[in-house]
């Protein structure tokens, strides 16, 4: 069963960009909340200490008050500065603990296959999570999916993964989610070597079969320096 925890957020009245980035200089993060039932979200902020605080908790549902009213909320999202990781944004959504939601769950791989440890293949994990419905004090923090008998060439899908009956599979049962493989082999090219290949001589110079190829105009001149040689 998924834990709670309680997070203070603050209403954010100035939306501008000049507001965002004020409230993130004075070490807050905006974000907003909204729910199945709201039509429309509410701007809110939470400090970075708060929000720090509520991911070490480990929970999955946070209890917050939007005004007078106590919700419990979801993180829908959470956005990501792409070079030092530190949170921009965060997107709370509103649940009923007695309504099903859908929500993605880490997919876990148990037991070392047969085809890795006995015949050398390689495992692939096209699924890294999984979707599911359940009430959302059922949110488990990740589903396992038991690989130990997995030959290379075997794969299991996502409709293989045994589920408590708490859960509903929403990911589509055909999506693979592990395979064995054999492992890549590196295979150098070999180059085909024809009969009237070039090659560079030592002076880099286009030789024939390895032998030095004479343009003709050289010819022609070494022939008549030779001719008017004998002449004489």
């Amino acid at each position: 069963m998924a834990n709670e925890y309680k997070i203070d957020i603050n209403k954010r009245e100035d939306i501008t960009r000049q507001g965002i980035k004020k409230l993130r200089r004075e070490g807050n993060i905006p974000g907003v909340y909204y729910s199945s039932s709201s039509k429309e979200s509410t701007p809110i902020f939470v400090t970075q200490k708060s929000l720090q605080e509520a991911i070490k908790s480990g929970a999955r549902i946070f209890n917050i008050s939007v005004g007078e009213k106590k919700q419990n909320v979801l993180f829908k999202s959470v956005q990501y500065h792409p070079v030092t990781d530190e949170i921009l944004h965060i997107d709370l959504y509103g649940v009923r603990m007695d309504q099903a939601i859908t929500i993605k769950i880490p997919l876990y791989l148990k037991g070392d296959a047969i085809g890795v440890k006995e015949e050398g293949g390689i495992v692939n994990q096209p699924l890294n999570e999984v979707e599911i419905q359940c009430l959302p004090g059922d949110i488990p923090d990740f589903i396992e999916l038991d690989i130990t008998d997995l030959s290379i060439g075997d794969s299991l899908n996502a409709g293989d993964i045994i589920l408590d009956e708490k859960f509903t599979l929403a990911t589509s049962a055909d999506a693979v989610a592990v395979s064995v493989t054999q492992p890549m082999q590196e295979v150098e090219p070999e180059a085909a070597v024809d009969g009237d290949e070039l090659f560079l001589d030592e002076d880099g110079e286009e030789s024939v079969d390895g032998e030095k190829e004479k343009p003709a105009s050289e010819d022609g001149e070494q022939n008549k320096g030779e001719k008017e040689a004998g002449s004489e």
